[in-house]
This record gives structure tokens, C-alpha cells and sequence, in this order.
């Protein structure tokens, strides 16, 4: 029964490992005070299996009613692989696998993906860089924004491209050298950016970071190729950072930002990038604090959001017992919905339990011990699934 005082949630943990780290947040928040509705919502791989639609209709339906989702992770295959694993009477018959986060991303016009990428003090996995005969640890404090709904996740694209569509591109004088190519040799993926949406972004990074008190915004994108789609998006960056005079305008290129993301990862603050590039570059950082056990997100659209845990469903784990995966990114994915939701305190309070547990290093998964991941990892010291979240709900009592 849906007690009608409380936010309604709609879940939706997914496959593999995503149910599992599922689970242990919502056991989080329960510790926090949390108190919500949660509504159970069928999403991915068993879905896609039995009905040949990873994002059923109802689940559509109950996020349009409620428009708070909380995501654990689905697990997602090639083309060719997806329509064999299919149920047999569902073969042949011309569905199509398509990835359901970009599909909900898509439906709601979720077009803001916020990814912090904060290391914790104590974490092993943190980023270390020589200097001189020493070590020493910058602090990692980046935001990434990426957009969410265009450039080349917009999903326009064709292998053997219809003829109305190779006539048009072939108006362009950098298509001559493609004109003899057979079109069943073709593949065609735009990159398709918006000035509406780039300016939306843009706008949405320069805010956060003045609430937030960081000191730059940097557009990383690849202007001096892509020139149209980046270009746009450094022309809109140029006349909203007029409003900000308070907050530095960087530009880097993609591949040259992840070179510097190692070099010097403390100077950056907001970073705002396309779809790909966002994509690209918030791994990178991920990786100097920890890596995907520690990379969360949030999916912001006008008005409906979705939070999810940035890794995928890791089927290999998913049927160890006990559970040895990592579950902070989906904690601290939970943490994000909190703080969408205004309720600061009990954000704050699970995110200083996770930065206790893991300053003291008691409690460490085996990712953080840097252990091939099998049931072995208990000998050597590793912590379970639950054992971490044990940890993190003691330091909040």
C-alpha cells in the first residue's frame, strides 16, 4: 500500500550486480530516515529475453506518473548477440535491442548527466603522482556534465543508408570520396548538437559551480576538428561565462584533456562535454578516485530525474555468495537522488559515513585491495557486498 505522505520512488535494480548494490542502498537509506514509496519497476536483460523490450511500456507509465527513478544496472549486448538470446518465438520477428538508459534518457529528455568524481581520503585506489624522489596525492574534485540526449548517442544512424539520405550527404564536398562505396559497405552515426541544449548545459554547469564555489567551467570537446557541433557549444559557453565573470572559461580537447587528467587533475573543477566526450572524460576521472565502484550519476531532466551507479551489470560476480562487489557508486547514487530531493542532511550524513569507512580502511572491498575478483578474496582480507555497507550504516548510528 502506497502511503500517500511519502515520495514515491520508482526502482529499478536491473540485472546482475545491479541488484544486489540495489539493494544495500536502499538499506542505506533506511538507516539515513529515510521514508519513501518504492515502486518496483521491471527494466533490461530478462526483459528483453521474454518480451523483446529491455524498457517494457508500464515501466514508461509508472516513471511518467511519479518522475523519480533510482537505477541499479542492466546488462546489454551487440546487435547480433542480443536477437539470439531472445526467446524462440520471439526470434526473427524484427525486434531490436536497444540500450533502456538511453532509451529513458531519451523519453524523458533527461539531457543533464551530473557525474562528480570526488576522491575520498584513504582511498588505495586514489590517484598518486611522482614528484621528485616522493609521492604525493592531489585531491580530486571534478564535475562532470554531460549532455544526454544528443550528439552521437542521438541515435540517427544507418548501415546502407536509404537513398533519400545518401543523396542529401552527398551534397557535402567531403562525402566525394565515399561516393563510390557500395552502401551495404556504409555506416553512417551523426553527431547531432542543438544550440537550445547546448546553452541548457552550459548554463546549468556555470550554476552549480557558483553554488558550489568552484573556481572554473571547462568546455572539453574537439573544436578544432568537429568544428561545427564543438564550435557550437564553445560559442555558447563564450556568451553565457558573461555571467559569471566570477568563474574561469576553460577550452581542452579531448584527447589532450585526458593527458592532463594525470598530470594535474586538481585544476579542473566543472567540466561540460557532448555525449561521447562526457562519457569518455568522466571515466577518466572515475578512474583517478577509485574507479566505476565509486562513479555516480545523476540523469536531470525538466522534470523528471533518474540516479544510477555509472558501472555496468557485471554478470560474472553477480552469482557469488556472498557478494564481493564494490557498492558505493550505487550509495552514493542514492545520495544524489537525496540531494534532488532536498533532503541535504541525510545526504550529507551517508556521504561522511562513506568518507569514515574508508579514511579508517578497516572495511575494504576487493577492488580497493586491488584483488582479482573471485570468491578467493575473502582469504586475502576483502570485505563483502554487505560487510561495506555494515560499515557504512554503523558509522552513521
Amino acid at each position: 500500500m502506497i502511503n500517500m505522505g511519502k515520495k514515491n520512488i520508482v526502482t529499478m535494480p536491473g540485472d546482475g550486480i545491479g541488484k544486489i548494490v540495489f539493494s544495500e542502498a536502499l538499506r542505506v537509506l533506511d538507516a539515513a530516515g529515510f521514508e519513501a514509496n518504492y515502486i518496483n519497476a521491471d527494466i533490461g536483460w530478462g526483459c528483453w529475453v521474454k518480451e523483446g523490450n529491455a524498457l517494457p511500456q508500464r515501466t514508461i507509465e509508472l516513471l511518467e506518473k511519479h518522475r523519480i527513478g533510482l537505477f541499479g544496472a542492466i546488462t546489454s549486448k551487440p546487435k547480433d548477440q542480443a536477437a539470439k538470446e531472445l526467446s524462440p518465438g520471439l526470434q526473427g520477428k524484427g525486434y531490436v535491442y536497444y540500450s533502456p538508459i538511453v532509451g529513458l534518457r531519451q523519453h524523458f529528455d533527461l539531457d543533464i548527466c551530473i557525474r562528480p568524481c570526488r576522491s575520498f581520503k584513504g582511498n588505495p585506489l586514489n590517484f598518486i603522482r611522482r614528484k621528485g624522489n616522493s609521492f604525493e596525492e592531489p585531491s580530486v574534485d571534478v564535475v562532470v556534465f554531460r549532455q544526454n540526449t544528443e550528439g552521437l548517442y542521438s541515435g540517427v544512424e544507418w548501415t546502407n543508408p536509404p537513398e533519400n539520405v545518401r543523396s542529401a550527404l552527398e551534397t557535402h564536398p567531403k562525402m566525394k570520396k565515399f561516393k563510390d562505396v557500395p552502401g551495404k559497405d556504409l555506416a553512417i552515426s551523426t553527431r547531432i548538437f542543438t544550440r537550445p541544449a547546448c546553452s541548457r548545459i552550459i548554463r546549468e554547469a556555470f550554476l552549480y559551480a557558483k553554488k558550489f564555489k568552484y573556481k572554473s567551467v571547462t568546455i572539453c570537446e574537439k573544436p578544432n576538428v568537429i568544428r561545427e557541433t564543438s564550435g557550437m557549444m564553445m560559442e555558447e559557453a563564450k556568451k553565457i561565462s558573461t555571467d559569471f565573470p566570477d568563474i574561469k572559461l576553460w577550452f581542452t580537447n579531448i584527447d589532450a584533456q585526458m593527458m592532463w587528467l594525470t598530470k594535474n587533475p586538481e585544476d579542473y573543477g566543472v567540466i561540460v562535454a557532448g555525449n561521447m566526450f562526457g562519457d569518455i572524460v568522466s571515466d577518466g576521472f572515475a578512474g583517478l578516485v577509485g574507479g566505476l565502484g565509486f562513479a555516480c550519476s545523476a540523469n536531470i531532466g525538466k522534470d523528471c530525474a533518474i540516479f544510477e551507479p555509472t558501472h555496468g551489470s557485471a554478470p560474472k560476480y553477480a552469482n557469488l555468495k556472498p557478494s564481493i562487489v564494490n557498492p558505493m557508486a550505487m550509495i552514493l547514487s542514492a545520495c544524489m537522488m537525496l540531494e534532488h530531493l532536498g533532503e541535504i542532511e541525510k545526504a550529507e550524513r551517508i556521504k561522511k559515513a562513506v568518507a569514515d569507512v574508508i579514511e579508517e580502511g578497516k572495511v575494504r572491498t576487493y577492488d580497493m585491495l586491488r584483488l582479482p575478483g573471485s570468491e578467493k578474496v575473502f582469504d586475502q582480507g576483502a570485505a563483502s557486498t554487505k560487510e561495506m555497507t555494515d560499515a557504512v550504516i554503523s558509522k552513521m548510528e
